[in-house]
């Protein structure tokens, strides 16, 4: 195998796949990216048998062949190459030869035969979508979702595709059963109207992602703006955008209920202007404890106090203002939950609603119906 490349491109490359190659793993392999001349240029793909991503990449091939070698060395050593182009020859012993204008780097590498398989993938059934609709529901839920949950189903993102009268809406939902957030967008569709009779019924397709899948969605789709395409099948997520192919295991087991637990609006409603509450939450949650980042919010007429307090440190309380006409009440809130869910709005004015001082506080904005957030109070 003998191939040049450029350096940035096979760089791009490596990057994409340092968050799915495998760093503490049993089989030598999933450590390693697997590296493909052929005809059409340089094949790059890894995986880490839950989650895998191949890309076709603009090469000089004058050798085909394959090899598969350690996909953070090979990054790190061209992190250091100050090259413009990559020559790269690989033996039959897998001896991976790196020249660069003033040396070289012999790395030893596997057998592509030892690189576990990557599905094939077709096309048909993808849904194209908008690269920045989807990855502001991308950022506006993946938050919430659980890290090592003992229930296994709140490790992942909730994906629904709905088709209600022939209006396709894609919705997701991530929670970890102490903070949720939901984000729709509606989908463009143009049809006939045979077809929109056919699909005046309402028709729901719901998926669970692994928090790592949609997390390296992200990353690529914060690239650039190209047009993904998303689809799934029995058990198997697909992203396909820019030449990349993203396929990733879906979680078996029933999310839960999460319309049950967004309260519907019309309780004790609360504006205030975003940056004044996320500005306050941020000094006054200093002196939280560590543990819980507890932090009193008192809401009064037309303001908000916040107040925290730590057995060793002191307390700190600040006073900002609010739109609210009812009757004085207070809540505790873990901090960290609540700048969470302000980091990912951009209204100017967000709205909290409650029912009482222990039920769950419902946060939207004030100019956006398409997304939600609940956060349950703790006691303080």
């Amino acid at each position: 195998m003998r191939v040049t490349v450029e350096r940035e491109v096979l760089l791009t490359a490596l990057h994409r796949v340092q968050g799915i190659v495998e760093k503490r793993n049993t089989m030598p392999s999933l450590a390693n990216v697997l590296l493909e001349a052929k005809k059409e240029g340089l094949d790059i793909s890894a995986t880490d048998l839950e989650l895998g991503m191949r890309g076709l990449y603009k090469a000089t091939v004058e050798a085909p062949g394959s090899v598969t070698f350690s996909a953070r060395k090979l990054y790190e050593i061209l992190k250091e190459i100050n090259d413009q182009e990559i020559a790269m020859t690989v033996t039959e012993d897998c001896l991976v030869t790196i020249k660069t204008a003033r040396g070289e780097f012999k790395v030893v590498g596997l057998p592509s035969k030892d690189f576990p398989p990557l599905p094939t993938i077709e096309r048909d059934g993808l849904i194209p979508l908008p690269g920045t609709g989807l990855l502001q529901l991308i950022r506006k839920t993946l938050f919430a979702v659980g890290d090592n949950d003992t229930r296994y189903v709140l490790n992942g993102l909730l994906i629904v595709v709905t088709n209600a009268g022939g209006l396709p809406m894609i919705r997701l939902v991530g929670t970890d059963g102490h903070r949720l957030a939901m984000a729709e967008q509606r989908l463009e569709a143009e049809k006939s109207e045979g077809e929109k009779k056919e699909s005046a019924d309402t028709q729901e397709e719901k998926v669970i992602i692994p928090k790592k899948a949609a997390t390296e969605i992200r990353r690529l789709l914060e690239e650039d703006e190209d047009e993904p395409m998303i689809g799934f099948t029995k058990n198997m997520l697909i992203f396909r955008k820019s030449g990349l192919v993203l396929t990733s295991r879906l979680m078996e087991g029933n999310y839960p209920n999460y319309q049950q637990v967004i309260p519907k609006a019309g309780g004790k409603q609360i504006a205030v202007n975003r940056d004044d509450l996320e500005g306050a939450l941020r000094r006054v949650s200093v002196l939280s404890q560590n543990k819980t980042y507890a932090v009193k919010l008192t809401f009064s007429k037309k303001a908000i106090t916040l107040l925290s307090s730590h057995p060793d440190m002191g307390e700190a309380n600040e006073e900002i203002p609010a739109s609210f006409d009812g009757e004085e009440f207070s809540a505790g809130f873990n901090a960290r939950y609540l700048l969470d869910v302000l980091g990912v709005m951009g209204s100017e004015t967000v709205v909290l609603d409650m029912e009482a001082s222990l039920s769950p506080c419902l946060i939207r904005e004030k100019d956006n119906a398409l997304f939600k957030a609940v956060v349950m109070p703790v006691k303080v």
